[in-house]
Protein backbone atom coordinates (compact mmCIF):
# COMPACT_ATOMS: atom_id res chain seq x y z
CA UNK A 1 0.00 0.00 0.00
CA UNK A 2 1.33 3.53 -0.83
CA UNK A 3 1.82 5.00 2.91
CA UNK A 4 -0.18 9.17 1.39
CA UNK A 5 -2.97 7.06 0.24
CA UNK A 6 -3.56 5.63 3.80
CA UNK A 7 -5.91 8.83 4.48
CA UNK A 8 -8.06 8.26 1.95
CA UNK A 9 -8.75 4.56 2.79
CA UNK A 10 -8.84 4.93 6.52
CA UNK A 11 -10.81 8.68 6.64
CA UNK A 12 -14.71 7.14 6.67
CA UNK A 13 -13.79 4.05 8.93
CA UNK A 14 -11.94 6.48 11.44
CA UNK A 15 -14.15 9.14 11.37
CA UNK A 16 -17.42 6.71 12.33
CA UNK A 17 -15.29 5.11 14.82
CA UNK A 18 -14.80 8.57 16.59
CA UNK A 19 -18.56 9.60 16.02
CA UNK A 20 -19.51 6.36 18.18
CA UNK A 21 -17.39 6.83 20.99
CA UNK A 22 -16.42 10.43 21.14
CA UNK A 23 -19.35 12.75 23.13
CA UNK A 24 -21.75 14.69 21.50
CA UNK A 25 -19.93 17.55 21.70
CA UNK A 26 -16.48 16.42 20.08
CA UNK A 27 -17.74 15.05 16.87
CA UNK A 28 -16.91 18.17 14.91
CA UNK A 29 -13.29 16.93 15.31
CA UNK A 30 -13.96 13.66 12.65
CA UNK A 31 -11.18 12.13 10.82
CA UNK A 32 -11.68 13.94 7.45
CA UNK A 33 -11.18 17.32 9.09
CA UNK A 34 -8.01 16.09 10.97
CA UNK A 35 -6.44 14.38 7.50
CA UNK A 36 -7.06 17.87 5.97
CA UNK A 37 -5.20 19.86 8.41
CA UNK A 38 -1.85 21.42 7.89
CA UNK A 39 -1.28 22.79 11.79
CA UNK A 40 1.87 20.99 13.00
CA UNK A 41 0.34 17.45 14.79
CA UNK A 42 2.31 18.24 18.09
CA UNK A 43 -0.06 20.69 18.72
CA UNK A 44 -3.23 18.47 18.30
CA UNK A 45 -1.73 15.79 20.14
CA UNK A 46 -0.47 17.75 23.65
CA UNK A 47 -1.87 16.09 26.54
CA UNK A 48 0.14 18.12 29.00
CA UNK A 49 3.47 15.59 27.95
CA UNK A 50 6.81 17.03 27.19
CA UNK A 51 7.65 16.09 23.55
CA UNK A 52 10.58 16.66 21.24
CA UNK A 53 8.75 19.53 19.41
CA UNK A 54 9.88 23.39 19.76
CA UNK A 55 9.55 24.30 23.27
CA UNK A 56 11.54 26.91 25.57
CA UNK A 57 14.77 24.75 27.66
CA UNK A 58 14.03 23.04 30.59
CA UNK A 59 12.54 23.87 33.77
CA UNK A 60 10.70 26.91 32.51
CA UNK A 61 7.21 27.47 32.98
CA UNK A 62 4.87 27.23 29.98
CA UNK A 63 1.46 26.93 28.40
CA UNK A 64 0.46 23.75 26.51
CA UNK A 65 -2.19 24.19 23.34
CA UNK A 66 -5.01 21.93 23.56
CA UNK A 67 -7.39 20.69 26.64
CA UNK A 68 -4.62 20.28 28.91
CA UNK A 69 -2.16 22.57 30.24
CA UNK A 70 0.86 22.15 32.70
CA UNK A 71 1.65 25.10 35.42
CA UNK A 72 4.63 23.22 36.65
CA UNK A 73 8.78 22.83 35.39
CA UNK A 74 9.37 20.52 32.67
CA UNK A 75 11.14 17.58 33.51
CA UNK A 76 14.43 16.25 31.37
CA UNK A 77 12.67 12.50 31.19
CA UNK A 78 9.69 13.77 29.22
CA UNK A 79 7.03 14.28 31.54
CA UNK A 80 6.02 17.80 33.63
CA UNK A 81 5.82 17.88 37.28
CA UNK A 82 2.24 18.29 37.16
CA UNK A 83 -0.70 18.97 34.38
CA UNK A 84 -4.35 19.70 34.93
CA UNK A 85 -7.05 20.14 32.69
CA UNK A 86 -7.86 23.59 31.38
CA UNK A 87 -10.77 25.32 32.85
CA UNK A 88 -13.79 24.09 31.51
CA UNK A 89 -12.64 21.35 29.67
CA UNK A 90 -13.33 18.64 31.88
CA UNK A 91 -12.78 14.53 31.23
CA UNK A 92 -15.31 14.04 28.32
CA UNK A 93 -12.95 17.04 26.55
CA UNK A 94 -10.22 15.19 27.91
CA UNK A 95 -11.04 12.24 26.44
CA UNK A 96 -11.69 13.94 23.06
CA UNK A 97 -8.94 15.57 22.76
CA UNK A 98 -7.14 12.27 23.60
CA UNK A 99 -9.23 10.38 20.81
CA UNK A 100 -8.85 13.11 18.68
CA UNK A 101 -4.88 12.90 18.77
CA UNK A 102 -4.62 9.53 18.34
CA UNK A 103 -6.65 10.20 15.01
CA UNK A 104 -4.35 12.79 13.44
CA UNK A 105 -1.36 10.75 14.57
CA UNK A 106 -2.29 7.77 12.61
CA UNK A 107 -3.27 9.82 9.46
CA UNK A 108 0.25 10.50 8.91
CA UNK A 109 2.19 8.48 6.31
CA UNK A 110 4.91 6.38 8.35
CA UNK A 111 3.42 7.66 11.60
CA UNK A 112 5.57 5.59 13.65
CA UNK A 113 9.04 7.30 12.79
CA UNK A 114 7.38 11.04 12.70
CA UNK A 115 8.74 12.83 15.93
CA UNK A 116 6.75 15.31 15.42
CA UNK A 117 3.47 13.71 14.93
CA UNK A 118 3.37 11.37 16.66
CA UNK A 119 5.63 12.36 20.14
CA UNK A 120 2.72 12.82 22.55
CA UNK A 121 0.61 10.00 21.33
CA UNK A 122 4.17 7.67 22.06
CA UNK A 123 4.29 8.81 25.32
CA UNK A 124 0.54 8.44 26.14
CA UNK A 125 0.87 4.42 25.76
CA UNK A 126 3.93 5.09 28.28
CA UNK A 127 1.18 5.91 30.55
CA UNK A 128 0.87 2.58 33.37
CA UNK A 129 -2.95 2.55 32.10
CA UNK A 130 -2.24 1.70 28.62
CA UNK A 131 0.93 -0.26 28.70
CA UNK A 132 -1.03 -3.62 29.27
CA UNK A 133 -4.52 -5.12 28.15
CA UNK A 134 -6.99 -5.77 30.94
CA UNK A 135 -5.92 -10.41 30.82
CA UNK A 136 -5.02 -12.60 33.57
CA UNK A 137 -2.89 -11.60 36.12
CA UNK A 138 0.82 -10.90 35.49
CA UNK A 139 3.14 -14.29 35.37
CA UNK A 140 5.68 -12.83 38.50
CA UNK A 141 5.28 -10.28 41.18
CA UNK A 142 8.31 -10.57 43.35
CA UNK A 143 9.51 -7.37 45.02
CA UNK A 144 12.86 -5.69 43.97
CA UNK A 145 16.03 -7.57 45.84
CA UNK A 146 17.20 -6.00 49.01
CA UNK A 147 20.20 -3.90 48.83
CA UNK A 148 21.99 -0.97 50.05
CA UNK A 149 19.15 2.33 49.04
CA UNK A 150 20.43 4.57 46.38
CA UNK A 151 21.06 8.46 47.78
CA UNK A 152 18.06 10.53 48.29
CA UNK A 153 17.18 14.16 49.01
CA UNK A 154 13.60 15.68 49.66
CA UNK A 155 14.20 17.28 46.00
CA UNK A 156 14.12 13.91 44.53
CA UNK A 157 11.80 12.29 46.13
CA UNK A 158 9.54 14.92 45.16
CA UNK A 159 10.38 14.61 41.83
CA UNK A 160 9.64 11.30 41.04
CA UNK A 161 6.46 11.73 43.06
CA UNK A 162 5.48 14.38 40.72
CA UNK A 163 6.09 11.73 37.78
CA UNK A 164 3.81 9.47 39.01
CA UNK A 165 1.09 11.97 39.23
CA UNK A 166 1.37 12.79 35.67
CA UNK A 167 1.17 9.23 34.77
CA UNK A 168 -1.97 8.41 36.60
CA UNK A 169 -3.25 11.13 34.60
CA UNK A 170 -2.50 10.07 31.70
CA UNK A 171 -4.09 6.86 32.85
CA UNK A 172 -7.02 8.70 33.40
CA UNK A 173 -7.40 10.83 30.37
CA UNK A 174 -6.21 9.02 27.76
CA UNK A 175 -8.41 6.03 25.87
CA UNK A 176 -6.86 2.40 25.90
CA UNK A 177 -8.45 2.47 22.33
CA UNK A 178 -6.45 5.08 21.43
CA UNK A 179 -3.04 2.80 21.17
CA UNK A 180 -4.79 -0.31 20.12
CA UNK A 181 -5.92 2.14 17.12
CA UNK A 182 -2.41 3.41 16.17
CA UNK A 183 -0.75 0.12 16.56
CA UNK A 184 -3.32 -1.60 14.33
CA UNK A 185 -3.09 0.94 11.75
CA UNK A 186 0.90 1.30 12.25
CA UNK A 187 0.79 -2.68 11.01
CA UNK A 188 -1.17 -1.65 7.77
CA UNK A 189 1.53 0.76 6.63
CA UNK A 190 3.93 -0.83 3.99
CA UNK A 191 6.99 -2.52 5.89
CA UNK A 192 9.18 -0.88 3.59
CA UNK A 193 7.41 2.96 4.47
CA UNK A 194 10.65 3.86 6.09
CA UNK A 195 13.08 3.47 3.10
CA UNK A 196 9.98 5.29 0.84
CA UNK A 197 9.67 8.11 2.99
CA UNK A 198 13.15 8.83 4.54
CA UNK A 199 11.77 12.39 5.66
CA UNK A 200 10.33 10.31 8.46
CA UNK A 201 13.59 9.18 10.04
CA UNK A 202 15.06 12.94 10.17
CA UNK A 203 15.00 13.77 13.30
CA UNK A 204 13.58 17.37 14.38
CA UNK A 205 16.06 19.99 14.45
CA UNK A 206 16.82 20.51 18.69
CA UNK A 207 19.46 23.25 18.15
CA UNK A 208 17.03 25.69 19.50
CA UNK A 209 16.88 23.72 23.05
CA UNK A 210 18.89 24.42 25.69
CA UNK A 211 21.66 21.78 26.30
CA UNK A 212 20.52 19.81 29.85
CA UNK A 213 23.46 19.20 32.69
CA UNK A 214 24.30 15.48 32.79
CA UNK A 215 24.59 15.62 36.39
CA UNK A 216 21.03 16.95 36.14
CA UNK A 217 19.38 14.07 34.23
CA UNK A 218 21.44 11.59 36.12
CA UNK A 219 19.46 13.37 39.48
CA UNK A 220 16.44 12.63 37.79
CA UNK A 221 16.91 9.28 36.89
CA UNK A 222 18.37 8.41 40.48
CA UNK A 223 14.80 10.14 41.83
CA UNK A 224 12.83 7.69 39.80
CA UNK A 225 14.94 4.89 40.70
CA UNK A 226 15.35 5.52 44.41
CA UNK A 227 13.87 2.30 45.25
CA UNK A 228 16.06 -0.01 43.35
CA UNK A 229 19.13 -1.68 44.22
CA UNK A 230 22.26 0.55 43.21
CA UNK A 231 23.44 0.12 39.42
CA UNK A 232 26.58 -2.71 39.40
CA UNK A 233 30.11 -1.10 38.90
CA UNK A 234 32.59 -1.93 36.68
CA UNK A 235 36.35 -0.89 35.88
CA UNK A 236 38.05 -0.40 33.22
CA UNK A 237 41.29 -2.21 31.99
CA UNK A 238 44.47 -1.32 30.67
CA UNK A 239 45.34 -2.67 27.92
CA UNK A 240 47.81 -0.11 26.57
CA UNK A 241 51.29 -1.66 25.62
CA UNK A 242 54.32 -0.57 25.48
CA UNK A 243 55.16 2.06 22.95
CA UNK A 244 54.40 5.62 21.36
CA UNK A 245 51.63 7.30 23.38
CA UNK A 246 48.98 9.18 21.10
CA UNK A 247 48.88 12.59 22.25
CA UNK A 248 45.15 13.11 21.36
CA UNK A 249 42.12 12.31 23.46
CA UNK A 250 41.27 9.23 22.89
CA UNK A 251 38.15 8.05 21.13
CA UNK A 252 35.35 6.25 23.68
CA UNK A 253 32.97 3.87 21.91
CA UNK A 254 29.84 2.02 23.19
CA UNK A 255 28.15 -0.89 21.60
CA UNK A 256 24.82 -1.37 23.75
CA UNK A 257 22.17 -4.03 22.75
CA UNK A 258 19.65 -2.09 25.34
CA UNK A 259 16.42 -4.16 24.54
CA UNK A 260 13.50 -3.25 22.95
CA UNK A 261 10.36 -2.66 25.15
CA UNK A 262 8.06 -4.65 23.60
CA UNK A 263 9.93 -6.98 22.98
CA UNK A 264 11.00 -7.30 26.69
CA UNK A 265 7.34 -6.98 27.79
CA UNK A 266 5.83 -8.86 24.90
CA UNK A 267 7.66 -11.53 23.05
CA UNK A 268 11.46 -12.46 24.63
CA UNK A 269 9.16 -14.42 27.91
CA UNK A 270 12.15 -13.51 30.87
CA UNK A 271 10.64 -16.36 33.29
CA UNK A 272 13.53 -14.95 36.40
CA UNK A 273 12.47 -10.86 36.06
CA UNK A 274 9.85 -9.86 37.41
CA UNK A 275 7.50 -7.55 35.16
CA UNK A 276 8.13 -4.76 37.46
CA UNK A 277 11.75 -4.37 36.75
CA UNK A 278 10.80 -4.13 32.75
CA UNK A 279 8.38 -1.23 33.00
CA UNK A 280 9.17 1.53 30.74
CA UNK A 281 9.64 4.85 33.57
CA UNK A 282 12.08 2.96 35.60
CA UNK A 283 13.95 0.81 32.73
CA UNK A 284 14.49 3.95 30.77
CA UNK A 285 16.37 5.66 33.34
CA UNK A 286 18.64 2.20 33.97
CA UNK A 287 19.70 2.82 30.91
CA UNK A 288 20.59 6.28 30.50
CA UNK A 289 22.02 6.19 33.70
CA UNK A 290 24.10 3.62 32.34
CA UNK A 291 25.24 5.96 29.26
CA UNK A 292 25.97 8.97 31.59
CA UNK A 293 28.09 6.94 33.60
CA UNK A 294 30.57 6.04 31.01
CA UNK A 295 29.83 9.00 28.79
CA UNK A 296 31.05 7.19 25.33
CA UNK A 297 31.71 9.94 22.82
CA UNK A 298 30.43 7.06 20.39
CA UNK A 299 27.15 5.35 21.21
CA UNK A 300 26.05 2.21 18.89
CA UNK A 301 22.86 0.78 20.12
CA UNK A 302 20.51 -2.03 18.97
CA UNK A 303 16.98 -2.72 19.40
CA UNK A 304 16.01 0.54 19.55
CA UNK A 305 12.28 1.40 19.86
CA UNK A 306 12.14 4.78 21.94
CA UNK A 307 14.19 6.73 19.56
CA UNK A 308 12.04 9.67 18.85
CA UNK A 309 10.51 10.14 22.45
CA UNK A 310 13.20 9.23 24.51
CA UNK A 311 17.09 8.72 23.31
CA UNK A 312 17.23 11.20 20.18
CA UNK A 313 15.26 14.18 22.57
CA UNK A 314 17.84 13.61 25.14
CA UNK A 315 21.16 12.90 24.17
CA UNK A 316 20.89 15.80 21.47
CA UNK A 317 20.68 18.16 24.51
CA UNK A 318 23.42 16.61 25.72
CA UNK A 319 25.70 17.08 23.33
CA UNK A 320 24.96 13.81 20.85
CA UNK A 321 24.31 14.22 17.06
CA UNK A 322 21.88 10.81 16.34
CA UNK A 323 21.01 8.52 13.30
CA UNK A 324 18.22 6.04 13.58
CA UNK A 325 17.58 3.00 10.93
CA UNK A 326 14.96 0.91 11.77
CA UNK A 327 14.16 -2.60 10.79
CA UNK A 328 11.31 -2.64 8.13
CA UNK A 329 9.51 -5.32 9.38
CA UNK A 330 10.21 -5.32 13.14
CA UNK A 331 8.81 -7.63 15.40
CA UNK A 332 7.96 -5.27 17.79
CA UNK A 333 5.23 -4.11 15.65
CA UNK A 334 3.40 -7.38 16.49
CA UNK A 335 3.57 -6.91 19.93
CA UNK A 336 0.13 -4.19 21.07
CA UNK A 337 0.76 -1.25 22.21
CA UNK A 338 4.02 -1.29 20.79
CA UNK A 339 6.15 2.03 20.59
CA UNK A 340 7.03 1.28 16.91
CA UNK A 341 9.58 -0.55 15.05
CA UNK A 342 12.98 -0.68 16.55
CA UNK A 343 16.28 -0.88 15.06
CA UNK A 344 19.94 0.59 14.87
CA UNK A 345 20.95 4.44 16.45
CA UNK A 346 24.33 5.97 16.09
CA UNK A 347 25.06 8.66 18.24
CA UNK A 348 28.07 11.10 18.03
CA UNK A 349 29.43 14.06 20.23
CA UNK A 350 29.15 17.24 17.70
CA UNK A 351 31.73 19.05 19.52
CA UNK A 352 34.33 16.42 18.77
CA UNK A 353 33.83 14.83 15.65
CA UNK A 354 32.24 16.13 12.25
CA UNK A 355 30.16 14.29 9.73
CA UNK A 356 31.79 13.05 6.43
CA UNK A 357 29.34 10.83 4.95
CA UNK A 358 26.73 8.45 6.59
CA UNK A 359 24.53 5.48 5.30
CA UNK A 360 21.47 3.24 6.57
CA UNK A 361 22.21 -0.21 5.23
CA UNK A 362 19.61 -2.64 4.00
CA UNK A 363 21.39 -5.85 4.66
CA UNK A 364 20.94 -8.54 1.93
CA UNK A 365 21.63 -12.30 2.15
CA UNK A 366 21.53 -15.24 -1.13
CA UNK A 367 20.62 -11.57 -2.91
CA UNK A 368 17.19 -10.75 -0.68
CA UNK A 369 16.74 -7.87 0.96
CA UNK A 370 16.02 -8.66 4.90
CA UNK A 371 14.81 -7.41 7.46
CA UNK A 372 18.16 -6.67 9.40
CA UNK A 373 20.32 -3.29 9.15
CA UNK A 374 22.96 -1.18 9.49
CA UNK A 375 24.04 2.20 9.91
CA UNK A 376 27.78 3.52 8.74
CA UNK A 377 29.45 6.70 9.30
CA UNK A 378 32.37 8.56 8.04
CA UNK A 379 33.48 10.52 10.88
CA UNK A 380 36.41 13.63 11.34
CA UNK A 381 37.88 14.13 14.39
CA UNK A 382 38.01 17.86 15.00
CA UNK A 383 41.47 17.64 17.27
CA UNK A 384 43.18 15.80 14.79
CA UNK A 385 41.38 16.17 11.60
CA UNK A 386 41.76 12.51 11.28
CA UNK A 387 38.96 10.13 9.55
CA UNK A 388 37.34 6.89 10.50
CA UNK A 389 34.21 4.96 9.75
CA UNK A 390 32.18 3.43 12.41
CA UNK A 391 29.45 1.58 11.83
CA UNK A 392 26.65 -0.24 13.82
CA UNK A 393 24.57 -3.68 12.84
CA UNK A 394 22.50 -6.24 14.62
CA UNK A 395 22.22 -9.79 12.52
CA UNK A 396 19.70 -11.92 12.27
CA UNK A 397 18.87 -13.55 15.83
CA UNK A 398 17.95 -17.65 16.26
CA UNK A 399 19.75 -21.33 15.86
CA UNK A 400 19.36 -22.54 12.57
CA UNK A 401 19.88 -19.31 10.29
CA UNK A 402 24.18 -19.30 10.76
CA UNK A 403 24.34 -19.39 6.60
CA UNK A 404 21.85 -16.73 6.68
CA UNK A 405 23.81 -14.32 9.52
CA UNK A 406 26.99 -14.91 7.58
CA UNK A 407 25.86 -14.09 4.32
CA UNK A 408 24.67 -11.15 6.06
CA UNK A 409 27.77 -10.40 7.56
CA UNK A 410 29.62 -10.61 3.76
CA UNK A 411 27.61 -8.13 2.51
CA UNK A 412 28.14 -5.67 5.62
CA UNK A 413 32.12 -6.31 4.79
CA UNK A 414 31.58 -5.57 0.77
CA UNK A 415 29.56 -2.18 2.04
CA UNK A 416 32.56 -1.37 4.62
CA UNK A 417 35.05 -2.37 1.82
CA UNK A 418 33.59 0.35 -0.29
CA UNK A 419 32.74 3.01 2.06
CA UNK A 420 36.52 2.77 3.51
CA UNK A 421 38.17 2.88 0.37
CA UNK A 422 39.38 -0.17 0.49
CA UNK A 423 40.16 0.26 4.44
CA UNK A 424 42.22 2.90 3.74
CA UNK A 425 39.87 4.85 6.20
CA UNK A 426 40.30 2.87 9.83
CA UNK A 427 36.70 1.32 10.69
CA UNK A 428 35.29 0.63 14.25
CA UNK A 429 32.24 -1.91 13.72
CA UNK A 430 29.53 -2.46 16.92
CA UNK A 431 27.32 -4.89 16.54
CA UNK A 432 24.80 -7.38 18.15
CA UNK A 433 26.14 -10.19 15.69
CA UNK A 434 23.70 -13.11 17.02
CA UNK A 435 26.87 -15.37 16.63
CA UNK A 436 29.05 -17.25 19.00
CA UNK A 437 33.23 -17.24 17.89
CA UNK A 438 32.65 -20.40 16.13
CA UNK A 439 30.07 -19.57 13.54
CA UNK A 440 31.41 -18.64 9.76
CA UNK A 441 30.27 -14.85 10.21
CA UNK A 442 32.85 -14.30 13.11
CA UNK A 443 35.56 -15.82 10.65
CA UNK A 444 34.91 -13.75 7.81
CA UNK A 445 35.53 -10.71 10.07
CA UNK A 446 38.24 -11.93 11.67
CA UNK A 447 39.68 -12.73 7.99
CA UNK A 448 38.69 -9.99 6.72
CA UNK A 449 41.01 -7.57 3.71
CA UNK A 450 39.77 -5.27 6.61
CA UNK A 451 42.54 -5.87 8.74
CA UNK A 452 39.66 -6.19 12.00
CA UNK A 453 40.47 -7.22 15.53
CA UNK A 454 38.14 -8.18 18.02
CA UNK A 455 38.84 -5.36 20.92
CA UNK A 456 37.36 -8.17 23.86
CA UNK A 457 39.53 -10.34 22.87
CA UNK A 458 42.43 -8.14 24.33
CA UNK A 459 40.67 -9.09 28.15
CA UNK A 460 41.73 -12.24 27.71
CA UNK A 461 44.74 -13.83 29.10
CA UNK A 462 46.21 -14.97 26.01
CA UNK A 463 44.61 -12.08 23.86
CA UNK A 464 43.10 -14.51 21.67
CA UNK A 465 39.68 -15.52 23.30
CA UNK A 466 36.39 -14.13 23.22
CA UNK A 467 34.76 -13.67 27.28
CA UNK A 468 32.69 -16.06 28.10
CA UNK A 469 29.27 -14.45 27.68
CA UNK A 470 28.16 -11.14 26.54
CA UNK A 471 24.08 -11.89 27.63
CA UNK A 472 22.96 -14.33 29.89
CA UNK A 473 19.17 -14.95 30.23
CA UNK A 474 16.50 -17.07 31.25
CA UNK A 475 13.60 -18.10 29.03
CA UNK A 476 11.03 -20.61 28.50
CA UNK A 477 12.93 -22.66 26.78
CA UNK A 478 16.02 -22.63 29.16
CA UNK A 479 19.23 -20.63 30.07
CA UNK A 480 20.95 -18.81 27.62
CA UNK A 481 25.00 -17.99 28.08
CA UNK A 482 26.45 -16.92 24.78
CA UNK A 483 29.06 -14.29 23.55
CA UNK A 484 26.95 -12.33 20.95
CA UNK A 485 28.51 -9.01 20.98
CA UNK A 486 31.27 -7.45 19.47
CA UNK A 487 33.10 -4.01 18.80
CA UNK A 488 35.45 -4.80 15.55
CA UNK A 489 38.50 -2.42 14.77
CA UNK A 490 41.45 -1.68 12.50
CA UNK A 491 44.57 -2.80 14.19
CA UNK A 492 46.76 -1.36 11.11
CA UNK A 493 45.50 2.07 12.13
CA UNK A 494 43.77 1.69 15.52
CA UNK A 495 44.68 0.72 18.96
CA UNK A 496 42.59 -0.42 22.43
CA UNK A 497 43.92 1.57 25.30
CA UNK A 498 41.24 0.09 27.25
CA UNK A 499 38.37 -1.48 27.84
CA UNK A 500 34.98 -1.54 30.36
CA UNK A 501 35.48 -4.79 32.42
CA UNK A 502 32.17 -7.28 32.69
CA UNK A 503 29.86 -7.98 34.88
CA UNK A 504 30.58 -11.57 36.96
CA UNK A 505 28.23 -14.13 37.17
CA UNK A 506 27.82 -13.09 41.24
CA UNK A 507 26.79 -9.96 40.33
CA UNK A 508 24.76 -10.49 37.71
CA UNK A 509 22.98 -13.12 40.13
CA UNK A 510 20.93 -16.38 39.30
CA UNK A 511 17.85 -14.72 38.13
CA UNK A 512 20.32 -13.66 35.22
CA UNK A 513 19.50 -10.66 32.92
CA UNK A 514 17.38 -8.17 32.57
CA UNK A 515 16.96 -8.00 36.20
CA UNK A 516 16.14 -4.33 38.82
CA UNK A 517 19.75 -3.95 38.41
CA UNK A 518 20.46 -4.13 34.86
CA UNK A 519 18.29 -2.80 31.72
CA UNK A 520 19.12 -5.45 29.21
CA UNK A 521 19.66 -8.45 28.41
CA UNK A 522 22.86 -7.72 26.84
CA UNK A 523 25.65 -6.07 28.30
CA UNK A 524 27.19 -2.81 27.56
CA UNK A 525 30.58 -3.08 25.87
CA UNK A 526 32.76 0.04 25.98
CA UNK A 527 36.47 0.79 23.97
CA UNK A 528 38.98 3.96 24.29
CA UNK A 529 40.66 3.91 20.69
CA UNK A 530 43.47 5.74 19.81
CA UNK A 531 45.18 6.66 16.37
CA UNK A 532 48.70 4.26 15.95
CA UNK A 533 50.52 6.82 14.58
CA UNK A 534 50.35 10.46 13.29
CA UNK A 535 49.50 11.14 9.52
Amino acid sequence: MDPPSLPRLVGPALSALCARRLPTSSRPLAADSVFASQQPQHQQLSLGLACPAPSPGPRREEKEPGSLRSDAPESLLGSPASARPAAGSGARGAAAAAAAGVAAAAAAPGMYQSPRRLCSALLQRDAPGLRRPPGPPPRRRSPAPAAAPRPTSPRLLAAASAARGVARLCSRTARPMGSRLCSALTKTLDGSAASQHPEYLVAPDLEHLEPIDPKELLEECRAVLHTRPPRFQRGFVDLRADGPRSSHTPIRVMQWNILAQALGEGKDNFVQCPLEALKWEERKCLILEEILAYQPDILCLQEVDHYFDTFHPLLSRLGYQGTFFPKPWSPCLDVEHNNGPDGCALFFLHNRFKLVNSANIRLTAMALKTNQVAIAQTLECKESSRQFCIAVTHLKARTGWERFRSAQGCDLLQNLQNITQGAKIPLIVCGDFNAEPTEEVYRHFASSSLNLNSAYKLLSADGQSEPPYTTWKIRTSGECRNTLDYIWYSKHALSVRSALGLLTEEQIGPNRLPSFNYPSDHLSLVCDFSFNEEP
